[in-house]
């Protein structure tokens, strides 16, 4: 019923029964109009950082509407302005917290380096945060964006496109049906093949020859991507880890802006379940670009697709048993490629949003869906900022490992809020 029709019947009755009639019935329609559902508001969202902050969709979201983008070069405003088809446009991030009053929330995806320092400024401002990943470079800056989101009492959300992957999503559903049995161990990788010595222009040296904080950045402080493919399956946190590096001639001499003398990194970690999970993280050599995992249950296990032409792969036990040539039984496992489903194209998403657009294998339209569905909700998102340091903090530990010969060295556990 509309509010036309209720002021309609309201005026009716009020003819037909008289002034106490009247009153009953209004009564009642202010119950019925109670009880339309009301249109839900838009989130106003500002977009930091035209270049990966250009890759999702704020303006298809029905929730959501672009009320400003700021980046400190003049072509990434201009290019987040014709994207979102926004033309308030600020000089920096902080022209806009400053100015913006029709502003909700604040898509942050600057620099790593910048993230906590930009995240706790917008926080502060009253706004609600969603932010490009590593949520932080240290174990107190861990902390610090921690105690900032329980204060504030706002949501902050990390935009780990590892968790809305479909093989990601495929192997959640899975686990959470039960069919891995025992999901007792997993193992990750983040590939991205590189030149030895980056060229200007490319994401470690600027069109100026300048170093961006890409160069030579330890390969375990971006460990977000790999981790997040075991906790944000299992919800396990990694409480201690051991952790070996690779040096080459360039990152030996630490000749850069964190120290660092590694290339490549490899850590083994040990989850709060007494579970094994590897993650590697490789700048160089030769491998091809990935971000991927392999689950391993006593019942199922999963292998994603890998960039050297295997499919993905389901390994399931069978009843059916055969002996080897030492006389001992075993269960012959059924292995089979299989086609993952595309589930950005289903009613997981609204209906604007239901492409793979973005990049990352589709994660682009979730992670736009997740944080604007939590600001209009009021409920915290998939990856909030426990999730974020849960997949952030044992990178920075294994990266302390690493520089100490492989040390064994415990990870703190930053709670995972109520």
């Amino acid at each position: 019923m509309t509010q036309t029709q209720t002021e309609t019947l309201t005026r009716r009755d009020a003819i037909a029964t008289g002034a106490t009639a009247l009153g009953a019935t209004t009564l009642g329609a202010a119950r019925l109009l109670a009880d339309e559902p009301k249109p839900r508001r838009k989130v106003r969202i500002g977009v930091v950082g035209g270049g990966f902050g250009a890759s999702f969709q704020w303006n298809q979201h029905p929730d959501c509407v672009v009320t400003g983008v700021t980046d400190l070069r003049a072509d990434r405003r201009d290019l987040l302005r014709k994207v979102y088809k926004c033309d308030q446009v600020y000089d920096s991030m902080e022209d806009m917290l400053k100015q913006a009053r029709d502003i909700d929330a604040i898509a942050i995806f600057t620099e790593a380096p910048n993230h906590v320092p930009h995240c706790v400024a917008a926080l502060k401002a009253g706004k609600h945060v969603i932010c490009a990943v590593p949520a932080a470079q240290t174990l107190e800056e861990c902390q610090l964006l921690v105690d900032t989101v329980k204060k504030t009492g706002l949501i902050y959300m990390m935009a780990e496109t590892s968790y809305y992957q479909q093989e990601t999503i495929t192997a959640r559903k899975w686990y959470e049906e039960g069919k891995f049995g025992n999901l007792f161990y997993c193992e990750a990788e983040y590939h991205h093949a590189g030149p030895l010595r980056p060229k200007p222009g490319s994401l470690a040296i600027d069109r100026n020859g300048k170093r961006t904080w890409r160069y030579e950045y330890p390969p375990m402080l971006y460990a977000t991507h790999t981790n997040a493919l075991l906790t944000g399956v299992t919800g396990e946190r990694l409480v201690e880890v051991t952790c070996f590096g690779v040096e080459n001639e360039v990152t030996r001499k630490r000749d850069n802006a964190y120290k660092n003398p590694f290339c490549n990194q490899t850590a083994m970690y040990k989850t709060n379940r007494g579970n094994g999970f590897r993650g590697s993280q490789y700048w160089l050599g030769a491998v091809s670009i990935t971000v991927r995992a392999s689950w391993f249950g006593l019942k199922m296990s999963f292998l994603a697709q890998t960039p050297y032409g295997q499919p993905p792969i389901r390994v399931t036990v069978r009843d059916k048993t055969s002996f080897d040539e030492a006389g001992f039984e075993f269960q012959e496992p059924l292995v089979e490629p299989i086609k993952v489903p595309k589930w950005y194209e289903t009613e997981m998403l609204p209906k604007p949003l239901r492409h793979g657009e973005g990049g990352h294998d589709g994660s682009h339209p979730f992670l736009t869906h997740e944080f604007i569905d939590a600001v209009v909700s009021a409920r915290k998102p998939t990856v909030d900022v426990y999730e974020a340091v849960a997949y952030t903090a044992p990178g920075i530990v294994a990266h302390q490992s690493s520089l100490k010969g492989g040390e064994l060295l415990k990870i703190p556990d930053f709670g995972r809020g109520t």
